[in-house]
């Protein structure tokens, strides 16, 4: 029995592979190696896993070359066709799906992305899993999705009915739909709420590449809403070890749940809701501080309004991950920004 996971030439996608792999699970990797960012950045995270690029057929399987016990596919998740495919081929019993079209300002001039790849791949992925027997599927929901909630910490049990951009209306539309999946066909679903991840291997579109780049070439940096924006900065790292711990404990039906309970993260169907974060909420301005120290290098400081589509603040509780599944995470910022400093520097030999 194997576990896809979906987006694995990705950022957290590459690294949850890695640790499962590691770990001796058998796996199936998939990607569509788009050019939303740079293509070569992503091929040398398969490079990683031991999947050669230049080796790579649309809709072929690929062995790694490092890890007997993993297979890579490069498919979209809108090709209904070759999905079923592979997952009658691997017998997947177990499901992450990562992959997505990502990032909130993208989504304000390219709509039709997000439209494709996160709600009408997501719903091939849930017919896949309907009909192969899938036993859990984990998939990847966002802090972006709590829009304009002001009440601190975010929790799962509010409403989530006012999102500010169509990527994180996007990622609301899947979570609807597993609901309506685990009700209707008993499929757990568990989804997670992903609080502003870093670290090395990062994509370059987010805040600590852009910084740590602009920085080190002695350009400005945009800092918007004046850099009074607070994000739940999360490692990368805490992040995959509460993904393997939801992986491996699939959502349960509650048989006395009633909406009126007002928990909302859960149901009568097999169905979950966390939020992963580091529930620190560090201010953007700390977050620079952190990236200068570490480069011993000063940032020149570009003070913009609060962009169309972005949350002043964000903060995680979690409270139910850490009482349910033990889930804590305790990477220290200064760690992780250091860590991905120091990756930047050796890829980009600066």
């Amino acid at each position: 029995m194997s576990i896809l996971i979906t987006g694995t030439a990705g950022f957290i996608g590459m690294h949850l592979a890695k640790a499962l792999l590691d770990k001796g699970e058998e796996v199936v990797g998939l990607d569509n190696i788009n050019d939303y960012y740079d293509v070569s950045l992503k091929n040398d995270r398969l490079r990683v896993t031991g999947i050669v690029p230049n080796k790579i057929k649309y809709g072929e399987a690929i062995k790694s070359t490092v890890y007997p016990n993993y297979t890579f596919y490069k498919l979209n998740l809108e090709d209904k066709e070759g999905l079923d495919k592979l997952f009658k081929e691997y017998n997947i019993k177990r499901v992450v799906n990562l992959a997505a079209q990502a990032g909130v300002r993208y989504s304000l001039t390219n709509p039709d992305v997000y439209i494709q790849s996160n709600i009408v791949g997501f719903g091939n992925v849930l017919e896949a899993c309907r009909h192969n027997n899938v036993e859990h599927l984990t998939y990847a929901s966002s802090s972006s999705i709590y829009g304009l909630n002001t009440e601190m910490p975010f929790s799962i049990n509010q409403n989530v009915d006012h999102p500010v951009s169509l990527y994180a209306a996007s990622k609301k539309s899947n979570e609807l739909m597993a609901h309506s999946y685990s009700h209707l066909f008993g499929l757990a679903t568990t989804g997670l709420r992903f609080f502003t991840v870093y670290g090395p291997w990062g994509r370059p579109d987010m805040a600590l590449f852009l910084f740590t780049k602009a920085i080190i070439e002695g350009k400005p940096i945009d800092v918007f809403n004046y850099g009074e924006m607070q994000r739940d900065f999360t490692y990368v790292d805490d992040i995959v070890n509460g993904v393997v711990k939801v992986l491996d404990n699939p959502a349960k039906p509650d048989a006395n749940w009633t909406l009126d309970k007002g928990d909302i993260s859960k149901s009568k169907a097999p169905y979950a809701i966390y939020n992963i974060g580091n529930s620190k909420p560090i201010r953007l301005m700390d977050f620079i501080l952190e990236i200068e120290k570490c480069l011993n290098m000063k940032a020149n400081l570009n003070l913009l309004p609060l962009q169309a589509g972005d949350v002043p603040a964000t903060y995680a509780d979690t409270t139910e991950i850490e009482k349910e599944l033990g889930y804590r995470p305790d990477t220290q910022l200064s760690y992780g920004v250091n860590q991905f400093v120091k990756w930047y520097k050796s890829y980009y030999k600066v």
